[in-house]
């Protein structure tokens, strides 16, 4: 098969052109990182992040291992703080306000049963959602290195 010179002038092109982007991104990315809301639209952005934390902290509440801590949480602003806290890790335009996560976690004597609990219940809530594991990995992954701030209890 016989190709034109134009098309294959158009095919050098834009093979030159996606590589020298491909270059320029690799090139920056270590410079200025690059917005990235994927996960964030994997989550259904906000309605599904929103959706998602009605189901777990109704999950919280109830869980013998974590019911303790959230039965008398104001549950309409904890799933607000939650959802705003999942949108702004997982690349979505909310920024979370509020005290630091250290000092809200100082004097709860929370343990590392308590937190493995609380992402196993998460983890509930994203199959009931149907977000697709490599998402929910992705999450978590963004959300572990929080432990250090949350787990107070010896």
């Amino acid at each position: 098969m016989k190709i034109s010179r134009t098309p294959r002038l158009l095919l050098a092109a834009t093979l030159a052109l996606v590589t020298s982007t491909a270059s320029l991104a690799q090139a920056t990315s270590s410079v200025v990182p690059l917005p990235n809301d994927a996960l964030f639209q994997q989550f259904g952005g906000k309605p599904g992040l929103t959706k998602l934390m009605d189901d777990f902290v109704e999950r919280l509440v109830v869980d013998p291992r974590t019911e303790r801590f959230f039965k008398n949480a104001n549950k309409p602003h904890l799933k607000a703080q939650l959802t705003d806290q999942l949108c702004e890790v997982s690349g979505g335009p909310c920024k979370l306000k509020g005290p630091a996560m250290a000092d809200v976690h100082a004097e709860m004597g929370i343990h590392k049963g308590d937190f493995n609990a609380l992402v196993e219940v998460l983890q509930q809530s994203m199959n009931a959602q149907g977000i697709p594991f490599s998402a929910q990995n992705r999450m978590l992954a963004q959300l572990a290195p929080m432990h250090r701030d949350i787990i107070t209890g010896e």
